[in-house]
């Protein structure tokens, strides 16, 4: 018989709580335990961020970089990370970016038919959160997250939030035009990041902030097998330990995350789909011709990636010192599809902004009659005009011998790219700041 997920999970961390308080959810969201009040809003420029220096998220790169956010923690989404802001070198101010970042839910259907679970709206996540030591979280700050409506109120403020700084390697590379000259730059990026507990996994939630202006969202899973799950007798699971006696149930997890853009601190951004076309060689060309097209994305969007296929959400206010709107790209990461629910059929939704649509299934927000409790319900033919981006990362994970103990993480995500934010690589050396354009022969 299947133990219970939830059950099995408070055992770990919260034994002794009555099974009615672990049905408690609500949607508040707290800070530090030691934080000053919520600041009153303020006269500052739309790219700032405006919340107390408790809540406030602020690192400058060794590159020059810097990045500015506040985070908060809701009770079922966990960390959210809102009014965050790029300010590369060259930019008298910072840039606004999004206004609000979260998980929008973590969607676990096992291959069985058997169970499935919400593990953000339905099993506790946000109640999950974990506190970390320095070793996890090195050369960094970990902050103190109190966990609204806690389910164990005794335990509430948790070490559990890390922001950190790492090198990513190469930010680029070139050699000029003489033989002994090379241009290049090792990548900084700011690390911000929880674990939490759900069952006998460990998610940990990571968003890095790259010095160029990329970010880039990611949910690792790690934590242990389900002791539970050792039972699957036909034919889906895989042998895991001596012989073939226990089958770990394969399952999936269909992560999905909510973006509210706010280029250049306005909400009224535009959506723009890019496809391309790759032809034969025609009328004696020696190669294929690539024709890529702009779609204007002016209503509600169930979409699906495909080939050559990308989106962007773009300013309707500000533009870059060539004249160019601001933009970001959003690149898909690596993904296997889940067909089996109707909100996990599509890569990504683009609806419009309502308050109350939260979370991608099983949202608890009440939307009003007939308006659904999942995203694909939302994609009803209204105009675009306050995009609101839903991505979905699924992952089909069939257990293997090496996933004995601990689990290694297995991650999924996706990212964004600053497209036309800057006028140039944000990272140029003073010495190319000129070569914008066409350049031939250095000039």
């Amino acid at each position: 018989m299947r133990v219970n997920r939830i059950s099995r999970a408070r055992s770990r961390t919260m034994a002794g709580l009555s099974v009615a308080a672990l049905t408690v959810g609500a949607t508040s969201a707290a800070g530090p335990a030691a934080a000053e009040p919520a600041a009153k809003p303020k006269a500052a420029p739309a790219a700032a961020a405006d919340c107390s220096a408790a809540y406030k998220i602020e690192q400058k790169l060794a590159t020059g970089t810097k990045w500015t956010m506040c985070w908060r923690y809701d009770s079922y989404a966990g960390l959210v990370l809102e009014n965050i802001s790029y300010q590369p070198k060259g930019e008298a101010r910072p840039i606004r970016v999004l206004t609000s970042a979260k998980l929008a839910q973590i969607h676990v259907p096992y291959d069985d038919g058997s169970v499935e679970y919400d593990d953000l709206t339905g099993a506790g996540f946000a109640q999950g959160l974990m506190n970390m030591k320095p070793g996890e979280c090195p050369g960094g700050t970990i902050k103190t997250v109190k966990v609204p409506d806690s389910w164990d109120p005794e335990n509430s403020n948790v070490k559990g939030l890390c922001t950190t700084t790492r090198s990513r390697g190469h930010a680029y590379r070139m050699q000029g035009n003489s033989a002994n000259k090379v241009w290049q730059k090792q990548g900084k990026d700011l690390l911000v990041y929880t674990v939490n507990q759900t069952g006998w996994y460990e998610y940990i939630t990571e968003w890095r902030f790259q010095d160029d202006g990329t970010v880039n969202m990611n949910v690792g899973a790690t934590g242990s097998l389900a002791p539970g799950d050792y039972d699957a007798g036909d034919g889906r699971g895989w042998p895991i330990g001596k012989g073939a006696k226990d089958y770990a149930t394969s399952h999936s997890h269909n992560v999905f995350w909510r973006l509210n853009f706010g280029l250049d601190g306005s909400s009224k951004n535009k959506v723009e789909q890019y496809d391309s076309v790759v032809s034969p060689p025609a009328g004696g060309g020696e190669a294929p011709s690539n024709k890529t097209t702009r779609k204007k994305i002016t209503k509600e969007l169930a979409g699906n990636a495909k080939n050559m296929r990308w989106w962007r959400v773009v300013s309707t206010v500000g533009k870059n010192k060539d004249e160019h709107a601001r933009s970001y790209e959003i690149v898909p990461g690596v993904t296997s599809k889940y067909p089996g629910r109707s909100y996990t059929k599509r890569d990504i939704y683009f609806t419009e902004y309502k308050k109350c649509e939260q979370f991608a299934s099983h949202n608890p927000r009440n939307c009003g009659a007939g308006a659904g409790k999942s995203v694909d319900k939302w994609v009803n033919g209204q105009n675009l005009t306050r995009p609101v981006v839903w991505v979905n990362s699924g992952f089909h994970h069939v257990a293997r011998d090496e996933d004995q103990q601990p689990m290694p993480v297995h991650w999924q995500g996706f990212s964004i790219v600053p497209r036309d934010v800057t006028a140039m690589n944000p990272l140029t050396p003073p010495a190319l700041a000129d070569q914008n354009g066409h350049v031939e022969n250095g000039r």
